[in-house]
């Protein structure tokens, strides 16, 4: 086969800067659909209450008692609420307490998913490529930057992409979010996008599962292919509202408040683990089994056809992208790129389709995820 015929969907397979095995997430997310037929339940927990050996046991409470997907937090109070800052105030929390906790985490439960949570200046501190590595290597599926713009991501996307980890970016899709800049979040994430909003803890199922919708909606209609949704959820009920539209429930504040007691430690890792249990139960019974009876639609009917979710046809890409293909294949002609270039600027393309407008703006990300 010619390189003028090469298949323009190659992910380079046995390459760790692209294609090394590919979003560890989504698979989770869609594995649990396939197999369980139910979202994920993500939970989220600082590091470093009341100190690092403690918090990590805590973590490790939340993987034993139905936590799909731990989110865990690097703790800033810009990003942070009050109770979840409160809970984050230990002192000598580093950058290796942070590793060390992934590893510690995937050692005793490799099937569940460890991201990070952190603004943007910790990893700009620690340098990006170092950070990315050695999350890496501690076992990390990926980053969630509440604070980085989607427009301001060349150097992030290209260390995430060098070491096979997911970018997962925040998303309000409400009704005054602008589409396209709901689409660039989603055309930039990978593995999830996380769509965020606020309700009453005490609302109704119904208006709990009516935003929960909405959020989903807006979501996929910006290109997103797997929502998880956080909701200020606080209960199992709650959380099976929820359930019934996203990919994945995202619990915070519930599970600090769990620890947010003058009880002694072991009572309060006991009560985590009841709370823990309750949310996993909502998302166990969010959907039945059985097609809902009447109007009210399905898990399976707010997924995209899989021929409208995957981009591996040229005649269906939007914006420049066919011109960029045919922009490499004169290129390749040339001589004027390597392999490795082409299948990563294929890669690039296929994953975040509409992003790029010119050939130059695409292959400086390209030598970014290279390193040439």
């Amino acid at each position: 086969m010619t390189r003028q015929k090469r298949d323009r969907t190659h992910h380079g397979e046995g390459s760790r800067t692209v294609g090394s095995g590919g979003s560890r997430t989504a698979a989770l997310l869609d594995r649990l659909v396939e197999q369980e037929g139910r979202p994920a339940l993500v939970g989220y927990l600082p590091l470093g209450f009341p100190d690092p050996a403690r918090s990590i046991k805590a973590l490790m409470v939340l993987a034993d008692n139905g936590v799909d997907i731990i989110e865990l937090g690097i703790p800033d109070h810009m990003i942070d609420g009050p109770k979840t800052h409160r809970a984050a105030q230990a002192p000598r929390t580093r950058s290796e307490h942070l590793f060390e906790a992934v590893q510690q985490l995937r050692q005793h439960t490799p099937n569940v998913e460890v991201l990070v949570t952190t603004c943007w200046d910790p990893i700009a501190r620690y340098d990006v490529d170092r950070f990315v590595h050695d999350l890496a290597e501690a076992g990390g599926a990926g980053l969630i930057t509440p604070d980085l713009p989607p427009d301001q991501t060349d150097e992030w996307l290209a260390a995430s992409y060098r070491h096979g980890l997911d970018l997962i970016f925040l998303m309000a899709p409400n009704a005054n979010s602008r589409l396209d800049a709901l689409a660039g979040t989603a055309q930039l994430s990978r593995g999830f996008v996380y769509a965020a909003s606020t309700i009453d803890v005490t609302a109704t199922h119904e208006a709990i599962g009516k935003q929960a919708e909405e959020l989903v909606k807006n979501a996929r209609n910006a290109g997103a292919n797997r929502v998880c949704v956080a909701l200020s959820i606080s209960s199992g009920d709650q959380a099976a509202e929820v359930g019934r539209w996203a990919d994945g429930v995202i619990v915070d504040s519930t599970l600090v408040r769990a620890l947010l007691t003058h009880k002694p430690w072991q009572d309060r890792l006991d009560n985590l683990a009841l709370v823990a249990r309750d949310l996993a139960d909502g998302v166990r019974r969010s959907r039945p089994r059985a097609e809902p009876a009447g109007d009210a639609p399905s898990y399976r009917s707010i997924h995209p056809p899989a021929k409208v979710r995957k981009t591996t046809s040229t005649m269906t890409l939007p914006g420049f992208d066919e011109q960029l293909r045919d922009e490499l294949d004169d290129k390749i002609r040339a001589g004027a790129v390597s392999d490795t270039e082409a299948d990563t600027y294929l890669w690039l393309l296929q994953e975040n389709p509409g992003r790029y407008e010119t050939f130059e703006q695409l292959i400086k990300v390209v030598r970014y995820v290279t390193g040439d």
